[in-house]
């Protein structure tokens, strides 16, 4: 694996409820946030009344697609992607804008109802390559919704049922919609529903809150379809400043959170989903997402993220991947998803080696379980958390309701990868050679390092931690020459 590189990259996205300019940069696969700023003009919210845009949302607007164009000319990106969404694309004075757009500096797209609905699906086959189920994409304007399975986005919709458009629409009455517009179209029930859009983030956040969950990371949280009735009391019952407390959202999103239930109660009387899972990725990254080749594409981003995390940190290049298979005649029995964050556990392996000896393990551990990245969930990071521990080797320890995640076998297996990784590291250096000229192996009753040549070269600190790794293992170590 390599890291090929994005060069920065704008998008300007006019929606119906935000506008919003985001730079990306960083790898290519799993590109960085270089920057980020929003306004909430809420265009949407005259087409729904009279079918135009207001002209105050647009003034507004303008403004800062104007400061936006300033910007990104400052920034000498090479590519800028200006897209609008459904307010523009419905309103009938949508020219105009586009007009005043155009004047501002800003060349802008408007994306059609299936386009948009193809983008929020590329986002989060992005974000999670193996998703299989339907992804709803919920902005002030529209609901797209697209059957996605294999890698690939297919039969697609989008209904003008956004927001700042259902008003006080009942459950029953958007359900009755949602049903009608998608017979023949082939979704599936009982499958996963997954989530985009900032008014179901919102949503996910809240449901995160009142869970009081020990990782309160929106991306791939599930929100178990049966406790949208708890999410409804919550609505209901709780002042808006309090739940602005809880929640840390605007008040402008907090305002919209009743729509936003609505709509996906509805969802989940249509789809009858077995779990809901929120997205972090959505249309602009599925704008980014397209645009790389096949090859690329299929990379796992999660790994992707680690080795740019691996060469970017570590001592001298990456070479977590030689370590995993070094480590790797140790644990046969790792399925595939468990040797998956093993392997990223081992591209992470020497992140931390340039932090105080004593927080080396807590600088690792934080970056598995609030680092910036997707394809993991929270019971993921807390696997990679509890390995990264125990890769550095101080008394620092998970907090124990992120290790409740994990159930005791998960715990001593995470915590084995970590011991196996330090010996790795310690034997080796932090360089390839040492791990080139030996072998882990388990034997009955014993775990052998095997080295080319003189066994001198082992010492006392490896063969240290080779003790500790054999006892972990419930075997006895022994070295020998090969």
């Amino acid at each position: 694996m390599s890291v090929d590189v994005l060069p920065p990259t704008g998008i300007v996205d006019i929606g119906s409820n935000s506008v919003r300019f985001v730079v990306f940069g960083g790898n290519a696969r799993v590109p960085s946030t270089l920057f980020n700023e929003k306004i909430s003009p809420a265009l949407g919210r005259g087409v729904q009344r009279d079918g135009r845009l207001e002209q105050a949302a647009m003034a507004r607007s303008l403004a800062a697609l104007t400061r936006f164009a300033r910007l990104a000319r400052d920034m000498n990106l090479e590519r800028l992607h200006v897209v609008a969404t459904a307010a523009v694309r419905d309103a009938d004075n949508g020219g105009e804008f586009l007009a005043a757009v155009r004047d501002a500096g800003l060349d802008a797209v408007v994306l059609s109802g299936p386009e948009e609905a193809e983008l929020a699906a590329l986002g989060v086959l992005s974000a999670i390559p193996d998703a299989n189920g339907v992804v709803a994409d919920l902005g002030g304007g529209s609901l797209e919704l697209v059957r996605v399975a294999d890698g690939a986005p297919g039969e697609r919709i989008s209904l003008p049922l956004g927001v700042l458009r259902v008003g006080g629409m009942s459950r029953g009455a958007l359900a009755e919609q949602i049903a009608l517009a998608v017979v023949g179209l082939g979704f599936p029930t009982g499958q996963s529903l997954y989530l985009v859009g900032g008014s179901f983030r919102a949503l996910a956040r809240l449901d995160l809150a009142d869970l009081n969950h020990p990782l309160p990371i929106i991306h791939q949280h599930a929100i178990d379809p049966e406790r949208s009735a708890v999410l409804g009391e919550l609505l209901t019952t709780t002042p808006g400043e309090a739940l602005r407390k809880i929640t840390r959202l605007s008040a402008g999103r907090i305002e919209i959170l009743p729509a936003a239930l609505a709509v996906f109660q509805a969802l989940i009387d249509v789809l009858a989903p077995r779990a809901a899972v929120t997205s972090a990725f959505g249309l602009r990254e599925g704008l980014l997402f397209r645009d790389l080749v096949p090859a690329m594409r299929a990379e796992d981003p999660l790994l992707a993220a680690a080795l740019e995390i691996g060469e970017m940190l570590g001592r001298f290049g990456d070479h977590g991947d030689l370590i995993d298979r070094w480590i790797a005649p140790l644990f046969g029995d790792d399925d595939a998803a468990a040797a998956r964050i093993r392997r990223t556990a081992c591209l992470m392996s020497d992140v931390a080696w340039n932090a105080h000896p004593d927080y080396r393990a807590e600088r690792a551990v934080e970056m598995a379980l609030h680092g910036n990245f997707v394809g993991i969930d929270a019971h993921g990071r807390a696997l990679l958390g509890q390995a990264l521990c125990h890769v550095f080797g101080s008394d620092f320890r998970l907090p124990d309701a992120v290790a409740g995640l994990l159930t005791p076998a998960e715990c001593e297996r995470a915590s084995a990868w970590g011991r196996a990784i330090r010996l790795a590291q310690r034997l080796s250096g932090g360089a390839e050679k040492g791990l080139k000229r030996s072998t882990l192996e388990l034997r009955p009753g014993e775990l052998v390092l095997t080295v080319k040549g003189s066994t001198d070269v082992v010492g006392e600190s490896a063969l240290k931690r080779l003790n500790q790794l054999a006892a972990a293992l419930g075997r006895a170590a022994r070295v020998e020459a090969g």
